[in-house]
This record gives structure tokens, C-alpha cells and sequence, in this order.
């Protein structure tokens, strides 16, 4: 006689649970792919059901895969997007709703969410739609701000409101803000919870360029970055450096530090070959060295 041996009620809800898991693991929060040219690391967030809330675990990845592109001799740019409908709704209110202060001191919670603007190599970001939404932090905006140059859409919107949910931003809105559109515009977006399009970013000097609503961003930033990997690898690390020393040091010694490192690039083949070639009228082959 033949006998079916069935698994138990706890038995089958913990292969469930398990599936589940396997399910959702499997499921990769960023996605990577290289640009025809191959020179352009394309690094995309991938929550869509979550309009790419941002979280730990996505963090976790982000990092890891900048980290991977920064150090891949290949890749001279990077590509932060979303995607063309949305780029980032905000931080993962569900994560962090139940804090509390000991655990988020102890673990430093937030504090590898900055990972992205210690990258050496330059970073495009491409913003569609919404960047922030009412219901959620203000994390979309942030990460945004760690990108070298930023891309919008029209219709693109902006804001930091983190007031409503009774706390402050905490992945660098309150300085990288400041020190991009001013004092008194940012705090109308942190106090009083304001939130600005695409046009006005740019028009602030959070974005360096608006694309139609029509427009893929994304492909607007990719050229952008293709144009960025056709020049020496050395001085475009270098340029990217001294720009953020600006928003840091004083402005005797930041020309002191632009001038060093201006000195210093009359140590590199590259300079000789850049120079070489224009005397010569010929287009350089960078070595990167």
C-alpha cells in the first residue's frame, strides 16, 4: 500500500516562509549594466513596487556596486538612475518607524548611506519624476545630491520632508543642500516642507540640466557621461576632487590645494600626451597614467 506522508501544518508554513524568502532574495534591489562603449558604468535602483524607497539592504548593494565600478579599470564614468518613471521616493519609513535612539546610535544607522560620495570617479545622476513623495523621507533627495552632475526631468520634484514625520534629514540634506542652493532655500524646503520641480532645481543650482518630459533622462545622462569617459581618466578624478574641496575649505586654501594638484597633473604622461596633441592638432590617446 502506498502511503502520502504530508508535512505538518508548521511544517509547510516554514516552507512557505522560506520560498518567500528565496523569492525575495532573489530579487536584485540594483541593477548594473555598461553602455555600448562599454566605458560607462549604468548602476540602476531596483524597488519599483516601492518607487525605489531606499533602505539598508539596498544601500548595502548600491555601495558594493559602486565600489565594484570604481575600481574596474573599464569604467572611466557612472550612471546613477532609477529608472525613467521614478528615481528614488524617499527613505523606507517601514525600516526605521520603530527605532529607537540606542540602536540607531550604536549601528550608526544612516552612516554608510554617504558611501556614494566618496566615489572617485565622476557620477552622473539621471532624476525622473518624483524625487521625494509627501509620504516618505527625504532620501531620494539626498542620494541625488551625492551624484557630480545631476540630471532632472521637467517634471521632476524635489523636497525634504522629514518635518512631517516629526524628525530632520539625515543623509546630508540639511549640508549638501545648503551649500547648494543657500541658506534660506533650504531651509523653506526643511522647515516648511517645500517641494520645487525640475526647472526650479536648476534654476537653484541643485541640477545642472532639465530634459523634456518626453526625454529619457536616463539617455541624457549616459551621453553625458560617454562625453566625460572620452577625456584622460587622471585629470577627470582630479577635477571632481578639487570642485568638492571647494564646498569644504576656505578659499585661500582651496586655490592652494587647486594649484598643487594642477602641479602635480605635470607629472603624468597624460598631461604630455594632451598637450602633445594639440601643438600637433591631433585628437590624444589617454593611458591614464
Amino acid at each position: 500500500m502506498l502511503v502520502t506522508l504530508r508535512p505538518s501544518v508548521a511544517a509547510r508554513s516554514a516552507l512557505k516562509q522560506a520560498a518567500r524568502a528565496m523569492s525575495t532574495q532573489a530579487e536584485p534591489l540594483v541593477l548594473t549594466r555598461r553602455s555600448d562603449s562599454g566605458k560607462v558604468e549604468i548602476i540602476q535602483l531596483n524597488r519599483p513596487k516601492a518607487l525605489n524607497a531606499l533602505s539598508s539592504p539596498l544601500f548595502n548593494e548600491l555601495n558594493a556596486a559602486m565600489e565594484k565600478a570604481d575600481n574596474d579599470p573599464e569604467v572611466r564614468a557612472i550612471v546613477l538612475t532609477g529608472g525613467d518613471k521614478v528615481f528614488a521616493a524617499g527613505a523606507d519609513i517601514k525600516e526605521m518607524k520603530d527605532k529607537e535612539f540606542a540602536d540607531a546610535y550604536k549601528n550608526n544607522f544612516l552612516g554608510t548611506w554617504g558611501k556614494v560620495g566618496t566615489i572617485k570617479k565622476p557620477i552622473v545622476g539621471a532624476v525622473a519624476g518624483y524625487a521625494v513623495t509627501n509620504a516618505q523621507l527625504g532620501g531620494g533627495c539626498e542620494l541625488a545630491m551625492m551624484a557630480d552632475i545631476l540630471i532632472c526631468s521637467e517634471k521632476a520634484t524635489f523636497g525634504q520632508p522629514e518635518i512631517t514625520l516629526g524628525i530632520i534629514p539625515g543623509g546630508g540634506g540639511t549640508q549638501r543642500l545648503t551649500g547648494l542652493i543657500g541658506k534660506s532655500r533650504t531651509m523653506d524646503m526643511v522647515l516648511a516642507n517645500r517641494k520645487i520641480n525640475g526647472t526650479e532645481a536648476a534654476q537653484w543650482g541643485l541640477c545642472a540640466r532639465v530634459v523634456p518630459a518626453e526625454q529619457s533622462v536616463t539617455e541624457e545622462a549616459v551621453k553625458i557621461a560617454e562625453q566625460i569617459a572620452k577625456f584622460g581618466q587622471v585629470a577627470a578624478i582630479a577635477g571632481k576632487e578639487t570642485v568638492n574641496a571647494a564646498l569644504e575649505l576656505p578659499l585661500q586654501e582651496g586655490l592652494r590645494f587647486e594649484r598643487r594638484i594642477f602641479q602635480a597633473l605635470f607629472a603624468t604622461k597624460d598631461q604630455k600626451e594632451g598637450m602633445a596633441a594639440f601643438a600637433e592638432k591631433r585628437k590624444p590617446t589617454w593611458s591614464d597614467n
